[in-house]
């Protein structure tokens, strides 16, 4: 199945006093980037981020369903009504995520 334009605009506007969240359009799904470093995405209209020590420590319930076969586990964020909360997860895990692959 895949996400809706709809939930895609609900979670930019959770984190919209983030400077530089952008997303990009993936096979029906939604690659979400946070100043140029990719951080998770919106897969089957559930937002799922990377993997990193920050997000594992905020992590409510632990769960990490695969965004699709063949792809490394991810958290899922149940808390996507909690705007602080995106805000601080999202930047919290920025300086641990890679730095993009130059083209």
């Amino acid at each position: 199945m895949a996400s809706s334009e709809s939930y895609l605009q609900f979670i930019l506007g959770q984190l919209g006093g983030l400077e530089g969240i952008t997303s990009r359009k993936m096979m029906g799904e939604y690659l979400l980037y946070f100043r140029g470093k990719g951080f998770g995405g919106i897969y089957d209209d559930r937002l799922l981020v990377k993997r990193t020590p920050f997000s594992a420590h905020l992590s409510s319930d632990g769960r990490e369903p695969l965004p699709y076969p063949g792809a490394k586990p991810m958290f899922f964020v149940k808390e996507v009504d909690d705007c602080a909360f995106l805000k601080r997860l999202v930047a919290g895990m920025y300086e641990e995520l890679p730095e993009p692959k130059k083209r």
